[in-house]
Formats: C-alpha cells, structure tokens, sequence
C-alpha cells in the first residue's frame, strides 16, 4: 500500500468524543488527523442538545407572556416566526463549528472534511481515494435516528435530523416515540401551538424512568393539549391533498402536517469498515469496547454513541478525553458511569439521578422515600396549574440517598448540582443538615423531614 500520510491517531467522527479526544491527542504531542463527512460538532451541536434546547426556550415564550399579566404586566399581541427561529438557530451553531474548528486547528489536528471508512487495521481510506496509515485509530461516529425500513411512506417522515429545519412550521404534528427525544419535541411543538399527538407502542411512556416522573409528565401535557394514543404503531402514511394521513396498525387515521419519527438510535456504523477490520459488534451494530475503549482489534478504539453504552454527550466527552489521557499522557484513567446526572427537557422539565424507586426497592432490604409535590411560587400569581415533584430515595440502612428525581422549572440545573452530593455519598442527614435557601424550589430538598413511604423486602 502507498500512504499519503501517517499519524499516529486518526479520528473517525468530529462530534463531542471525537473532537476532544484528537484534541487532547494533539495537546500530548501526537500527530493526529480527524475526519468529518459533514459538520464538526456531530449529534449534539448540530442536530441535538444545541437546537433542542434553543427550540425549547423558543417555546417557552409563549406561556410566558400569558404568566406575565398575573404580575401585573400588560402585553400586547405576540406572534410567532418559525423562520426567524430556523435562521437564529443556524447563526448560532455555524458559529459553535467555527469555534469547534478553531479548536481543532489551534492544537495541530488536521481536519479532514469528508469520509473515511477503515480498509484494514491500521488504515483509513478517505472518499478522494487517499490511505492513511495511523498507529492508533479512534472511532467516534456517533448515531441515527432510526426509521421502520418498511413502512410505507416512510420518505415522508422526518427525524431529529430534519427537524430543525423544516420550510414551514406544522399546525398538526404527530410523533412516534415514547422516549425523552419525541416527548422533548411533543413539548415544544404544542407550545410553539401545533396540535400534537404522540403514538408509542408501549403501555406507558418513558420507559426506564421513576413511575412518579412519568406519571407526572404525562398529566402535566395532557392539560397542555398533548394526546397519547398507545400501544399502537404506524402501518402506513400517506401524502394527500391537506397534507399527510398517518394510519395506525388499530385502523385510526391520523390527518396531520408532519410525522415526526423519535423511536430511538442506532449506532452509525454502516459502510465504516469493521467488517475488514474484523471489528466484533453486538447485535444492533455497537462496537465491542472494554473499560478502555478498547475493541478486539489491537490499535482500534471506539468512544460516544457508536459503542451503545450512555449515549449522551458529557459522557463521550469524557471517554474521548480518558482515552486520549491513557494512549497518549500515560494516564490510568477510566471513566465512572454510576451515578450519571440527567435532564429532559420537556416543559415542565425532568431530571433524574440514581436508582427509581423500583431499582432501588429490587436493591436494598429497606428503602425510605421523601416525596414533595407542590404549586411553585409563580404559578401562585400567574394562575397556572403548573406543579413541581421532588423525590429523595434513601437506602435506609446507610442513610445514603440512592436516588433523586424533580419534575418541574429548573430540574437540569438542580440535578447537577446533586450529582456531586450523591458522587460524595450524601446521606439524608447530610440533606436535612444543610440551610435551606429560601424562597426557591431546591430549598424543598433540604426540607424534607417526612417520609412518605418505607418498602421492606420480604426475606426469601
């Protein structure tokens, strides 16, 4: 084989992973190139957490101005500009590229716009033909969204890809899925004011979550105006004159503007390689990896979404980081996935942290649970139905909370924050010991003096 360069590491994928681990890389002293067949930035800036959250504010406006008049304000007609969003979206993540970019080019990465797929270890093969020979190989090339290969009329259907830029904003939105992304996006279309039904397959939605944030969340959009219809799919959608007919599996036919598909993520490996490699992957395409992001093949590695771990950014951020720590600083590091702090941003917005109440009923002989639900201090002028749900799950024999979950206005800020107290091992006398902050939400944690229930496993 004639190489046109040799490094030692090249990255496949510039989203969160990828860039900081050739960034790191690079900062040891390693020559290192990095390949992007679309945008630097990948999933969460370009077509994810970034746009997301912006489109949720967005949103969040529209019930704002209306809470506005209970505290004395006068507000006149408002109106929305779906354009005008797309386009301030756009301006904002072309410019986190550029700074992505930036970054890249400051360390000393080059940064290869274009394809590379694996011909053999130890080498890459870029679209324009080149081969690249590379000590260490990286594989960061994220995931898709996933869409039934054979429903009919499917090429009608939009993902979390297409989403955020859609010419026209849809007055009737139907979305599959019952996970955080369709419920994230049921959100913000209903109060952006599009007439929202969500179809999930299961009997509830937000599997995997504590009963008490998805029983709240669901109560909280269904008085938004937010329909469920579950344990139905879709059988068929079709374009007609008024725009799309969304046929369920139960024979209903849903007349809507756009269909919305958030039915989960697939590891992006297709036409990457592995198999020429003779990368071993599990049976949805993830990539085999260790603790160290090692995969079976000797000098290849895999980090972020594509390995199908916790595939959220913070995390492929941090196993980019350790794994360029390890291969190139001589660093012992692994990276600690118990305990990961998580946000959902619907409205009201959730969060979560450690074990359910299930888990930790499956866990422990004795689990102690500290439950709040209460009207926050703004909805008691703005005349809003609005509440907030804070819950403590404590392993009562070590007094350690187990587990914290808040539905309700500035859940991802607190669950933050309280990653570092359970990190630490926080007990409830740890809580109870702290001054409450007051007047604010969070003050209801550190105020929670009675149990709301004890559950004793019975002995076997």
């Amino acid at each position: 084989m004639t190489f046109a360069a040799e490094v030692d590491l090249f990255v496949i994928g510039g989203g969160s992973g990828g860039v900081r681990a050739a960034r790191i890389a690079a900062g040891y002293g390693a020559s290192v190139m990095l390949a992007e067949e679309f945008r630097l930035g990948g999933t969460c800036v370009i077509r994810g957490c970034v746009p997301k959250k912006l489109y949720v504010m967005a949103s969040r406006y529209a019930s704002a101005f209306e809470e506005a008049r209970g505290f004395g304000w006068r507000t006149g007609a408002s109106e929305f500009n779906w354009q005008r969003l797309v386009g301030a979206k756009e301006g904002e993540i072309t410019r986190l590229e550029g700074l992505y970019a930036k970054g890249q080019q400051g360390a000393g990465v080059e940064v290869v716009k274009q394809r590379a797929t694996i011909e053999a270890p130890g080498v890459v093969k870029l679209a324009d033909g080149r081969l690249i020979k590379a000590k260490h190989i990286l594989i960061a090339s994220g995931g898709r969204p996933n869409i039934d290969p054979k429903l009919p009329g499917r090429e009608h259907v939009v993902t979390s890809n297409e989403v955020f830029d859609l010419e026209e904003f849809p007055k009737r939105v139907v979305i599959a899925g019952g996970g955080y992304i369709a419920l994230e996006f049921a959100g913000i279309f209903r109060l952006l004011g599009a007439e929202v039904t969500v179809v999930y397959r299961g009997a509830q939605v937000l599997r995997g979550f504590d009963q008490d944030l998805r029983d709240g969340l669901v109560s909280a959009y269904e008085k938004m105006g937010i329909r469920f219809i579950l344990n139905d799919t879709f059988a068929r959608i079709d374009r007609t004159e008024g725009g799309l007919a969304a046929t369920l599996k139960s024979g209903s036919v849903l007349e809507v503007d756009q269909v919305l598909f958030a039915i989960g993520r697939s590891p992006n490996v297709e036409g990457l390689g592995l198999e020429k490699a003779g990368v071993k992957t599990d049976a949805d395409g993830a990539i085999l990896v260790d603790d160290e992001a090692r995969t079976n093949v000797p000098g290849l590695y895999a980090v972020g979404d594509v390995t199908n771990r916790v595939n959220l950014t913070p995390v492929a951020i941090r196993e980019g980081h350790a794994f360029a720590d390890r291969t190139f600083g001589g660093k012992a590091v692994k990276v600690d996935y118990d305990l990961i702090p998580t946000a959902v941003f619907t409205t009201p917005e959730l969060a979560t942290l450690g074990l359910t109440e299930s888990e930790a009923r499956e866990r422990f002989d004795v689990v102690d649970i500290y439950k709040t639900e209460f009207r926050p201090m703004r909805a008691t002028l703005s005349g809003t139905p609005e509440r907030t749900m804070m819950k403590l799950v404590v392993d009562a024999a070590s007094d350690k909370v187990v587990g914290v979950h808040i539905l309700g206005e500035g859940a991802g800020e607190m669950i933050q924050l309280l990653g570092i107290s359970l990190k630490m091992g926080a007990t409830k006398a740890d809580f109870d010991a702290t001054m409450a902050v007051h007047p604010t939400a969070a003050e209801e944690l550190v105020t929670l003096r009675t149990r709301s229930a004890r559950h004793e496993r019975a002995n076997p």
